[in-house]
């Protein structure tokens, strides 16, 4: 192996054929996606199904509190998202992406027939208490064991093809490539298409099914579209371009802090030349990719400093990886150091949605549900909000992403921290929306006495939508701008852990929904603690949401414009002097 000192002037020895990557054209690109794109739609159909319809399941089945049903949802999607961590670590280190898929989903598959079989046998659950009158009988310790366990495996294993899926569409284009780097700019606007088409079915398809032929079909019919997606994943085997895992991003992290710590008294050079380097193939994470160094957090650098070697020791050993470690793997640890004060400033975006899959869809049991003689399942609310955004994920990749492009030159069309700042704007209004909508509900409970009321209220379920259409447009700005930021930054070895950010600010956004209804209800002496929407002043709530979003903007703002995006030294930039160098 050849190495690169820090005195004088690092070496680059490697020839130009090891620096090329090469990709099969015989696979990949958009034919190998379409396997992706069907396989998160399945996923996502049964998975949204379940998270805005778990929390009827929970209150009229497993006889939980109204609250309690709703941290219970909260703390199931939190848990969903923070495990796509653990996904996305397996993706970057043991296994390959379609492995990583195909197992989790398989886990998925199991949690699923457990809660099948929980819901279509009456001795796994309590007698269901359907008025208030009844007294409940409370799930004992082993239905809610039952329950707990196949929540969790589905909660494992959509996080794991969370975390991995994305990516591995992803690898079917080559960013080097200026036409198949356009077609992965598009990738991630048309796999949050196939996401929300599969919502959009789950949201009608599935919520009927649970509406009108009970729970136990409804999780069955999940179970049968957790097999048919391992089923599309595996027929698209042929076509994939798979990724070789790199290992541990999380070990290169400790290895650069630790080295950095024991080179603390190390002076830090001022040329980047003078900082170690491997540019032999194999020898870094990603083999056509070095990161060029930057000023942030300089303090690290030290741990690519080569110290002078002590008295009797030979100058062409190189220390362990713990005591000296690549510019390049120092500067995979600051884009992580950089990413994460915009991962703190979008979690609150993801405790707003929170509120849509819960309160809102309580909102709704309480409405009038008919239109045109049909009646609309509660937890089917969201459908039309869905259909627009189909619509605008079209509109947004086929026009506005080309026109904006032709003016910026950015393949994207506009930067991701300004498409995802775009987002939150949203979010903001749409809570504030949501908080006129509740005032205007509680109106004309108390106007036609219906405060105490079983009964639903006389006025349509669809003065909701717009608050939910409003927070879709959020989505597609916020949450498709925060998967491709996570994955265009990071890098190629550490791609897989920093795209499952997402999913982490998403499952803090949801633990966090938790933990503000208690603090809320706490502090204001019960806001939300009634178990009566008409009592409870799920208004004023919603407008401290939209106050506390529009403090989160201003921080994201700060955030964002300290962000300083990476810089690759790209392999073909690195020929002439690397042949100066062989010369």
């Amino acid at each position: 192996m050849s190495f690169i000192f820090s005195h004088p002037q690092r070496k680059k020895t490697s020839s130009l054929n090891e620096m090329e990557l090469k990709y099969d054209k015989g696979v990949g690109g958009t034919k190998a996606a379409l396997f992706v794109y069907a396989t998160e739609g399945l996923e996502s159909m049964a998975f949204t199904a379940n998270a805005v319809s778990l929390v009827t399941y929970f209150i009229r089945y497993m006889n939980f509190s109204l609250t309690k049903s709703a941290n219970t949802v909260t703390n199931f999607m939190g848990t969903s998202f923070i495990l796509a961590l653990l996904g996305g670590v397996f993706a970057d280190t043991c296994l390959t992406r379609f492995t990583t898929c195909a197992l989790f989903g398989f886990l998925e598959l199991l949690g699923y027939a457990l809660l099948t079989v929980q819901a279509h046998f009456h001795q796994l659950r309590p007698t269901p208490c359907m008025d208030d009158s009844k007294q409940c009988e409370p799930a004992n310790a082993g239905q809610a064991s039952m329950l707990y366990t196949g929540l969790f495996l589905v909660a494992l294993g959509t996080g794991g093809i969370k975390a991995a899926l994305p990516l591995l569409g992803a690898d079917q284009f080559d960013s080097k490539d200026p036409k198949e780097a356009i077609q992965l700019s598009s990738f991630f606007n048309w796999f949050m298409f196939s996401m929300t088409g599969g919502s959009l079915a789950g949201v009608t398809f599935v919520v009927w099914v649970s509406s009108n032929k009970g729970w136990d079909w409804a999780f069955g019919a999940c179970t049968i579209l957790a097999l048919l997606e391992i089923v599309f994943l595996c027929i698209g085997k042929p076509f994939y371009r798979d990724n070789s895992p790199k290992g541990s991003p999380i070990i290169r992290i400790i290895q650069v802090l630790v080295a950095a710590i024991r080179n603390r008294n190390l002076p830090i050079p001022k040329e980047e030349d003078e900082l170690y380097e491997i540019y032999d193939k194999g020898a870094v994470v990603a083999p056509n990719e070095f990161l060029q160094r930057t000023s942030q957090f300089r303090f690290l650098d030290r741990a690519a400093v080569h110290a002078e070697p002590s008295w009797g020791a030979s100058a062409s050993v190189t220390p362990g990886p713990w005591r000296l470690t690549t510019v390049t793997q120092v500067e995979e640890t600051k884009i992580l150091l950089r990413m994460l004060p915009i991962v703190f400033s979008t979690i609150f975006i993801c405790t707003c949605l929170a509120q849509f899959q819960t309160f809102s869809v309580q909102q709704s049991m309480t409405l009038d549900t008919h239109i045109f003689g049909f009646e609309i399942p509660a937890a089917s609310l969201p459908v039309i909000p869905l259909t627009l955004n189909l619509i605008f994920f079209a509109i947004y990749d086929r026009i506005f992403v080309p026109l904006a492009r032709k003016t910026t030159g950015i393949p994207t069309g506009i930067r991701h921290l300004q498409r995802i700042g775009v987002g939150l704007v949203l979010s903001t209004i749409s809570m504030a929306i949501s908080g006129v909508m509740e005032t205007r509900r509680k109106s004309v409970a108390y106007k036609h006495d219906m405060v105490d009321s079983n009964k639903p209220l006389p006025m349509s379920v669809f003065w909701l939508e717009l608050q939910y259409v409003v927070f879709g447009l959020a989505d597609l700005f916020t949450l498709v701008g925060l998967l491709h930021f996570y994955h265009a930054e990071s890098s190629a070895g550490m791609k897989g852990t920093s795209t499952a950010l997402l999913w982490f600010s998403l499952a803090f956004g949801n633990f966090m929904s938790s933990v503000v209804v208690e603090v809320v209800n706490k502090a204001s002496g019960g806001w939300l603690a009634s178990n009566n929407l008409n009592r409870d002043k799920l208004n004023y709530f919603y407008w401290l949401l939209s106050a506390l979003s529009a403090v989160n903007f201003v921080i994201y703002l700060v955030c964002a414009s300290w962000y300083k995006y990476k810089n690759v030294e790209e392999r073909k930039q690195e020929e002439n002097s690397i042949q100066g160098y062989a010369d």
